[in-house]
This record gives structure tokens, C-alpha cells and sequence, in this order.
């Protein structure tokens, strides 16, 4: 009777807010040592395409990082009107070129414009974000050490491990939202650890009932509200990838309500974004010695 009592206080309680900065912390000192080694600054290009104001907001938040760090980097905005063609000579250009060590797409493209095409003119070991054939190929086959892994998807699953512990074998996780850079990498990913993954998306019919077994619930659609009171547990963990932002372009909301009833929950900002920052850096790190032949973990 006391252990329920103790259960149901705990379900009363105040949600965990966690936060990706004291994670990013750590791993932004493990990339500046590796810095300090090397006698250049190594030089990231991110490809705007789009009028996305999203994507424009990840991109400033990667300069004020690189600038932070001492690494080059610089934007190649070929703007919403840009052809295929100019799209992808310009990818290649930064694929073949030597003082380039790391290529971002940013995605979404403008309307027209065939990201799964684009991305095959990025070289894999220049390719920070994870998302070429390539390293998604890799890490669908298991494996992980030999690619380089997407940011966020990292980010999502260091997150779930501070909750739920370093062994995920078992665990079960939702994943709303199979989109490239979020939901579908993460869902294999979750599945080298051993989870128990359930793949949905906005469509979901009875999203509440298909969420209510679950341990985990990761959001990233680019929906913001999407996921709400009605929709979760006291028990479960939130993981909001999603970022949108609102009408007059005023900050960034996530796709879950802010302050859920449940366990512990990501907030926006604040949550998945510095520990994707700083987890896009050390795949440059990686990006670096993959291309030098160095050997890597």
C-alpha cells in the first residue's frame, strides 16, 4: 500500500524538465580538445534552399556554435528560386573540394526541389547531418560505427538514456513523425539498442491509445500542439524534436504542448537543440579523420 501511495505521488508530481545544455556541455569539451590538436580550423558549409524559416533558424544557432569553437563556417544560400541543377553543381563543388570537411543540406527545400537526389552529391564523409544513402544505408544494417550518425536522432536517444537508463533493450518508445532527419534514422537507431519502436505520424488514429503503453513518446513532425494532455501518461517520457515557429517569426514552439502531465519532458527551446548542436560538431570531428584515413571509434 505505501509503495502505490509512493507511485502515485510521483505521478502528482512536477514533470522533469530535461534539458539538453548540460549533455551538450560535455560533449562540446570533448570537441574542443579534439580542436586543439589540429593546426587549422576545419570549415562546415551549410546549402540553404528554401525560404524554410526553420531551417534558417538551425542555421544561425550552427554559426554562433562554430564561432564559439573556432570552426570556419560558412552558408551557401542558393535561395527558394534555385534549380535542381544549381542545387546540385553546388553540392558537388563542396564535396570535391578539399577545404571543405563538412556539408549541411538544409532541409526542408523549396517546393520542386528533390532532396533525395541533392543529397547524393554530398560526399558521405563530408556529410555531418547523417542523411546521405550512405550513412542512413549504414546504420539500417546495424552498422553504426562505421557511419556518421544524425544529430537529432543522437540527441533524441542520449535524452532517453538520462531517464530511462543506459541499457534501452525492452524499453518501448513512440516515435510520431517519419520524416528524414528525425523519425526514420531514429527508428533503426532505437532498434540497434534493443527497443521496442512504434512508428506513427499525425495521422495516427487514436493516437491516445496507441501512445498509452508506451515508455517513451518522441514528437517531430512540425506541427506545434500537436501532441497534448489528452494524448499522454504520468509515466511517460517526452522527447519534442519538432521546432516551428509561430506567426511574426518570435521564437521557436516545439510540436508538444509545453508542461505536459508526465515524467519528464523536453522543453523547446532548450531540450533536443543545444545537444544537436554540439552532437553535429563532434560529426565533424569524425568527418575530419574519416577523410585524413585516421581510425575512428
Amino acid at each position: 500500500m505505501a509503495a502505490q501511495e509512493g507511485r502515485r505521488e510521483e505521478d502528482r508530481a512536477a514533470p522533469r524538465e530535461l534539458l539538453g545544455k548540460p549533455l551538450a556541455a560535455e560533449v562540446t569539451r570533448g570537441v574542443r580538445a579534439a580542436l586543439k590538436g589540429w593546426d587549422f580550423a576545419p570549415h562546415l558549409v551549410s546549402v540553404l534552399a528554401s525560404d524554410d524559416e526553420a531551417s534558417r533558424v538551425y542555421v544561425h544557432s550552427k554559426a554562433r556554435q562554430a564561432e564559439r569553437l573556432g570552426v570556419r563556417f560558412s552558408v551557401r544560400d542558393l535561395g527558394p528560386k534555385a534549380t535542381q541543377q544549381a542545387l546540385h553543381a553546388a553540392l558537388r563543388d563542396l564535396s570535391e573540394d578539399p577545404g571543405v570537411h563538412g556539408t549541411v543540406l538544409e532541409l526542408p527545400l523549396a517546393p520542386g526541389l528533390d532532396a533525395d537526389a541533392a543529397l547524393l552529391c554530398v560526399a558521405p564523409r563530408k556529410d555531418v547531418e547523417g542523411l546521405t544513402p550512405a550513412n542512413l544505408a549504414l546504420i539500417a544494417a546495424g552498422r553504426e560505427a562505421e557511419a556518421l550518425l544524425p544529430p537529432t536522432p543522437r540527441s533524441v536517444r542520449f535524452l532517453l538514456r538520462q531517464v530511462l537508463g543506459d541499457d534501452l533493450r525492452g524499453v518501448r518508445v513512440a516515435v510520431i513523425g517519419p520524416g528524414r532527419t528525425v523519425g526514420r534514422p531514429l527508428t533503426f537507431m532505437l532498434n540497434n539498442r534493443g527497443v521496442t519502436v512504434t512508428l506513427c505520424n499525425e495521422h495516427t488514429r487514436d493516437l491516445a491509445g496507441v501512445l498509452a503503453p508506451q515508455d517513451a513518446v518522441v514528437v517531430a513532425v512540425g506541427h506545434p500542439g500537436l501532441l497534448g494532455p489528452e494524448h499522454v501518461h504520468a509515466r511517460h517520457v517526452v522527447i519534442d524534436a519538432g521546432i516551428n515557429v509561430p506567426e511574426g517569426g518570435e521564437g521557436v514552439v516545439g510540436d508538444a504542448l509545453p508542461g505536459l502531465p508526465v515524467h519528464a519532458q523536453t522543453p523547446v527551446p532548450g531540450g533536443v537543440g543545444p545537444l544537436t548542436s554540439a552532437l553535429m560538431y563532434q560529426n565533424l570531428v569524425r568527418a575530419v579523420r574519416l577523410q585524413r584515413g585516421e581510425a575512428v571509434e
